[in-house]
């Protein structure tokens, strides 16, 4: 089937319909199944974008059962090959707080039994994650974020847990203590999938919270916490409408040549 083609796609909450114009909806198929909801294509400043809802249009895929693989597919069976994941996220340190975004470029799995690879057999593929964030993308997110006055950390580790549960107090000073800034329960396997298929990935962590065992931090309230988020969402979307228009039209990082010597 042909599908209509977009360059750049985006995950992210229900809230991010608005953004597109000229929209129209996509049902794609993909031999790994459905993806979270059927796909918007549209355009921002004259740039094909694809915007997909991880959690579903309902919210009703929680982290753990979301089917990363299908959507990642999805963008690339759209011509995706660059992708923006913005996610909700805690902080684990005190210097970063509500209301700042982190565009993360390390992470640290701690889910288990997710489907995390497109190279199942029977050629044997190895694929570096040793920088999993695209650099040239990464760039453009910093930049921007700066330009619009948002408070932003250039790097920064966020932590993945498995879900839908949040961590423990131990477990949260845990990951403090090793150093990483943001704790996240969807950014493994999305950011290595797309990786696997050449496609260039950026995170955007939007923070909403301190994690439970943050030293020295009290808890806050959920109000505050969808305060928090609801600002997040609004500098978001200035965000996304600067960087769309700014990324380069031609790849030549590191994600453009993942595969080039992985399969043996």
């Amino acid at each position: 089937m042909q599908y209509p083609q977009a360059e750049i796609g985006v995950f992210g909450g229900s809230g991010f319909y608005s953004l597109l114009e000229n929209a129209d909806e996509v049902r794609v198929d993909t031999p790994y199944g459905a993806p979270s909801a059927p796909v918007t294509v549209g355009e921002i400043s004259g740039r094909r974008v694809a915007f997909l809802p991880r959690h579903g249009t309902a919210h009703q895929y929680p982290p753990h059962m979301i089917n990363y693989r299908a959507n990642v597919y999805a963008m690339k069976l759209l011509g995706v090959s660059r992708i923006i994941g913005p996610n909700a996220c805690g902080s684990l340190q005190p210097h970063v707080k509500p209301g700042d975004f982190v565009i993360c470029d390390q992470f640290v799995d701690c889910t288990w039994g997710r489907k995390d690879t497109f190279y199942d057999g029977p050629t044997t593929t190895h694929v570096s994650s040793a920088d999993p964030y695209c650099p040239v993308m990464r760039q453009v997110a910093i930049d921007k974020a700066r330009e619009l006055g948002i408070t932003v950390h250039e790097r920064g580790t966020v932590v993945v847990i498995q879900g839908p549960r949040f961590s423990t107090r131990a477990e949260s000073r845990w990951f403090a203590s090793q150093g990483w800034e943001v704790i996240n329960m969807t950014q493994y396997p999305e950011a290595y999938l797309a990786r696997e298929l050449e496609i260039c990935y950026c995170n955007i962590s939007l923070i909403t919270d301190h994690d439970a065992g943050t030293e020295g931090i009290e808890p806050v309230t959920n109000e505050e916490v969808i305060r928090v988020f609801n600002e997040n969402n609004e500098k978001l979307k200035r965000l996304l409408h600067a960087m769309i228009p700014a990324l380069p039209a031609e790849r030549d990082c590191i994600c453009a040549h993942a595969l080039d010597g992985a399969a043996f």
